[in-house]
């Protein structure tokens, strides 16, 4: 048994919220002096087979204190419990409610509602990355502490934008998502100039994608809606440098880091109400403007009336560029959220038993 911190996630590369908060996280408790072991698990998470359950284990039991991120914990609650009973400290690091995701079946909804529910309860600690989060699996799970982590960020140059003006969605193709919506609400504004790029992974519910290029088609949108698949890196640094405004439709957030990504670039963004995103706009600049607005999930007139204005408007424009570059400078880095959970670290460390 390795001394390090495990960290324990899936070994799935496609880029997400969920994916760049771990690198990041590891990034910097490793930079403030945290040993951590990453380890990449292959599998089907959340509906692991027994050979994966069995390398979670294993994994679990390598560590005398593990972080698992939650969409692979949640898949073998037993796994968590028989570590935990053998002395080993697990936080469960909640980036999403498995049960949440858009399109699932009844019963596979109901199946990972209850091995989620159980998972948290065997873990030692349960974190989530937003109030709204944690708000919510406290009242879902029936849970009494569950702690916070918000995401830090890197600030990025500040985006020029582009004539006419762009528009950027930035996520997987996905029910969850809810692009199509984005797309159906664009529908609505071809009098007027703009351009759109929906950035994000194509394979992860691939019916989901060929059916959001088709409705680009029908909706005679194909010259100004790309799809461009994902982009990382400087190519993703590109992206932001040309944005005008982000567009966030998605069913269900829980914090939405792309959100904050943009606010990163001093680029507004209009986002789902009710949802984690929201909370990721922070709180009014010096002039009293939000750095955006947020629109009921799911409706494309609503969101195109927002979008008519915010296109119309330049006083508008100009209030919610300025608000999100007075957000930029008070966005906190990634040491932030490792010093949270450093703290964390050290707290399930020093009780009784731990790492035994």
């Amino acid at each position: 048994m390795t001394g390090a911190v495990g960290f324990v996630t899936w070994d799935d590369e496609r880029p997400s919220g969920g994916t760049t908060y771990n690198r990041e996280l590891v990034a910097a408790l490793r930079a403030a002096g945290t040993e951590v072991a990453v380890r990449a698990l292959p599998g089907s998470w959340p509906q692991p087979s027994r050979e994966e359950t069995d390398r979670l284990a294993r994994a679990l039991t390598d560590h005398p204190v593990a972080i698992v991120d939650g969409i692979v914990a949640s898949g073998a609650p037993d796994a968590l419990a028989r570590a935990v009973a053998a002395g080993h400290a697990v936080l469960v690091l909640v980036h999403m409610a498995t049960a949440d995701e858009v399109g699932l079946d009844p019963d596979e909804r109901d199946r990972r509602e209850r091995t989620e529910r159980q998972a948290l309860h065997a873990a030692t600690t349960v974190i989530a990355t937003s109030r709204t989060a944690a708000a919510d699996l406290t009242r879902r799970h029936d849970l009494d502490d569950v702690r916070l982590a918000r995401p830090g960020m890197r600030r990025g140059a500040v985006a020029v934008g582009s004539d006419p003006p762009r528009l950027l969605a930035l996520g997987t193709l996905s029910p969850t998502k809810d692009q199509a919506t984005f797309v159906r609400a664009l529908g609505l504004l071809r009098d007027l100039p703009w351009t759109a790029r929906l950035i994000g992974p194509h394979d992860a519910v691939p019916e989901y994608a060929t059916d959001l290029a088709t409705l680009v088609g029908e909706s005679a949108l194909g010259d100004r809606v790309s799809l461009p698949g994902p982009r990382t890196g400087a190519d993703l640094e590109d992206e932001w440098h040309a944005a005008d405004l982000l567009v966030l439709s998605s069913r269900t957030e829980t914090y939405g880091l792309v959100v904050a990504e943009a606010l990163a670039h001093g680029v507004p963004a209009v986002v789902s109400a009710g949802t984690g995103a929201v909370e990721a706009l922070g709180d009014p600049g010096p002039d009293g403007h939000l750095p955006g607005c947020a629109v009921a999930p799911g409706d494309a007139v609503a969101l195109a009336a927002v979008l008519r204005r915010w296109l119309t408007d330049p006083s508008l424009r100009t209030a919610l560029r300025r608000s999100a570059r007075d957000r930029r400078q008070r966005l906190p880095g990634w040491d932030t959220t490792a010093a949270v959970v450093a703290d964390l670290l050290a707290e399930v460390s020093s009780r009784p038993g731990a790492g035994r």
